[in-house]
């Protein structure tokens, strides 16, 4: 028996939902984002079964570093670009695309000595995260073209809450993008998850018609990147399957109490089972009791506080599951946007919380 918490990564699954996504992006060029490790799926392993993609992006440059080290040969991003003129000598002489959001990145940029590359200008639209000023754009963009560091000028920006079809954000957003792109006519890029799965009458309706990349991040690993679906209404397939296995199996009665803090007590004599698989796994203590898990297959419930390595649940009175039974804590069967709900958290937090005790194993 393998005991301890495991995370399947479905390569098939992957790439139906690279399909899916190609699919919906209507002719636009995928830009897959593999930051935090693939979203906890396991950078390398992601971007090396991607050979379709058109790029990757990461958020810092030691990703791109491990990409590049894994034989990925595809264009990388660097979503916030680079620190110091170190990171853009590197960034420069391997050819990596820096996303420029602050004039000193330009700078860094004019001073530089050597490579040339691609550069994505970063707008900011509304998100008050990274980017300039729309109506700096103009300017900016000459200074980047006076650069020899420069082969290519692209425009990005990022939506704050594509997530709600009904928030008034995205479309202010999108007509201060247009405005700043004035006569710039290079490559652009806005859609993000959302976007790329909104309804046709929706942001994709209101997009510059030049939007010739979209971000594809949450939903390439079969995730919803709204609070009110999952990934499966969306056509798109769990890629990482949280599973473990019971190492305990007892009787207790109606009135006992499981776990730190004796938080749960049994309503009636039950079974409980012991699941190998806590917070030090990634399994986070916010779970809370009542969390559907399935047991050889089938749906109990959380019971009490998720300890270190450890957590328990309630098997029922009549169950006549042993030691070893398998236990799903997400995926098939168990969407990872339900248990997210649970926990009052995000998938995306839970799937990039898997920890590195866990072992990541293949299944094509």
């Amino acid at each position: 028996m393998t005991c301890g918490a495991r995370a399947l990564i479905h390569l098939d699954a992957l790439k139906s939902n690279f399909n899916r996504i190609r699919e919906a992006a209507n002719g636009a060029r995928i830009l897959a984002v593999v930051k935090a490790d693939a979203y906890g799926h396991g950078l390398a392993t992601v971007a090396t079964n991607l050979p379709d993609a058109d790029a990757f992006a990461v958020a810092r440059i030691d990703e791109a570093f491990q990409l590049h080290a894994a034989g990925v040969h595809q264009p990388i991003v660097l979503l916030e670009g680079v620190t110091d003129a170190e990171e853009m000598q590197d960034a420069l002489q391997r050819s990596f695309q820096p996303v420029v959001h602050c004039e000193q990145q330009i700078e860094l940029l004019e001073k530089a000595s050597a490579g040339s590359t691609t550069v994505w200008l970063k707008i900011d639209t509304g998100m008050r995260r990274l980017g300039v000023e729309p109506g700096h754009a103009t300017a900016l963009i000459a200074r980047l073209r006076a650069c020899r560091s420069v082969l290519e000028i692209r425009l990005m920006t990022h939506l704050a809450s594509a997530d709600d079809p009904d928030d008034a954000t995205t479309s202010r957003q999108l007509a201060a993008f247009r405005e700043s792109l004035g006569g710039f006519e290079g490559e652009i890029s806005v859609a993000n998850s959302p976007a790329i799965f909104s309804p046709p009458d929706g942001i994709t309706a209101s997009l510059p018609p030049r939007c010739t990349w979209v971000r594809a991040g949450v939903c390439l690993y079969g995730i919803s990147p709204f609070s009110d679906s999952c990934g499966s209404d969306l056509g798109l397939r769990p890629v990482m399957e949280f599973v473990t296995n019971l190492i305990a199996v007892k009787p207790i009665r109606a009135g006992d109490h499981v776990g730190y803090g004796a938080t749960w007590e049994a309503p009636k004599d039950t079974m409980l089972g012991i699941f190998a698989a806590g917070y030090g796994d990634g399994y986070s203590r916010f779970i809370p009791s009542g969390t559907p898990v399935l047991v050889n297959g089938r749906r109990a419930q959380l019971a009490g506080r998720v300890s270190m390595d450890m957590a328990a649940v309630d098997l029922g009175p009549r169950a006549s599951d042993e030691v070893g039974a398998p236990v799903t804590l997400w995926g098939a069967g168990l969407p990872v946007e339900e248990v997210a709900a649970c926990a009052g958290t995000i998938p995306y937090q839970l799937v990039c919380g898997v920890t590195n005790r866990t072992r990541r194993l293949t299944v094509t």
